[in-house]
């Protein structure tokens, strides 16, 4: 049954991200503002924002808990659609990726880096920016954000229930959103560990999913160190897995100057295409294990 919840929740919110409506990150903001005040010397404490989202993954942990003895599981289930339909999405993004792609189509780089800069890393927003070096940051900022509201909440649901998704998605959220700027770095570091296991079971999804000769040729740089964030391991991972030098600008450029123009929108189409596919690989072993009786 938590395979359905999920494929519904999943078909609603996909369809919720066209429509660019129900943004779920200005959920998050707006719980947070409850640690919007912090004493002098303790900006980098995390205790306020881990109890803000312990609170409600403890209360529908225990809510779950007390359905299943109680032979009311299935109560549970709408509950458990409408908050995952919360969790995940990505809304807006579909619409400034054609931006993007249609400015790098017509050459204008600036107006590209327009359309996405407040996507990047701070980082990296400058616009001194050459052309490839945007893109794959625009490129690892899309596969973490998509990595970190799809498949790590159906991972985390799962495993464990709709408690410990709120919890993993509450992390992510807690590093991007809290009020104590100074905080976001011990955020961020458990947000990492809440997805090592479900971003290198992504990366063996993209072997599966696109090119598994140019996945096992990146296997080991992608899956070696234990500490190796995320976002390096799915960049290499679908960079090994996607042909055409969908991620290596650079020598798209040298081999293809021709078709220089159309590489933004290709590259990102193909992407896009990756991350479905390995969505679905994903669906279809779930639904095997269901079958099986392991899930």
């Amino acid at each position: 049954m938590e395979l359905i919840v999920f494929l519904l929740a999943y078909s609603v919110r996909r369809r919720l991200d066209s429509l660019d409506r129900l943004h779920g990150d200005e959920l998050w903001r707006r719980w947070f503002h409850n640690g919007r005040k912090a004493r002098a010397g303790h900006e980098a404490d995390v205790y306020a924002g881990l109890a803000l989202v312990l609170l409600p993954a403890l209360i529908l942990g225990l809510a779950e808990y007390v359905l299943v003895v109680s032979d009311w599981r299935m109560a549970a289930y709408p509950a458990d659609f409408l908050i995952l339909v919360l969790l995940m999405g990505t809304p807006g993004w579909r619409q400034l990726l054609r931006a993007y792609a249609e400015a790098w189509q017509r050459g204008d780089m600036q107006a590209a880096w327009h359309h996405i800069k407040d996507r990047l890393p701070a980082a990296e927003r400058g616009a001194a920016l050459s052309p490839e070096a945007m893109h794959l940051s625009l490129s690892r900022a899309l596969l973490v954000s998509v990595f970190q509201r799809f498949f790590l909440v159906a991972f985390w649901y799962m495993v464990g229930g709709v408690a410990l998704a709120v919890l993993a998605r509450g992390l992510v959220a807690l590093a991007d959103q809290w009020p104590q700027a100074a905080a976001r770095p011990r955020f961020a570091r458990m947000a990492e560990w809440a997805g090592w296991i479900p971003a290198r079971l992504l990366s063996v999804t993209f072997g599966i999913a696109g090119d598994l000769a140019g996945w096992l040729r990146e296997m080991g740089k992608s899956l070696s160190g234990v500490r190796r964030k995320a976002g390096d391991v799915l960049m290499i991972s679908a960079s090994g897995s996607l042909t055409g030098y969908a991620l290596e600008p650079d020598r798209f450029s040298r081999l293809h100057p021709e078709d220089w123009t159309s590489f933004g929108g290709r590259s990102l189409a193909a992407l896009r295409d990756l991350l479905n596919r390995s969505m679905l690989v994903w669906i279809c072993t779930l639904a095997l294990l269901v079958i099986s009786g392991v899930v």
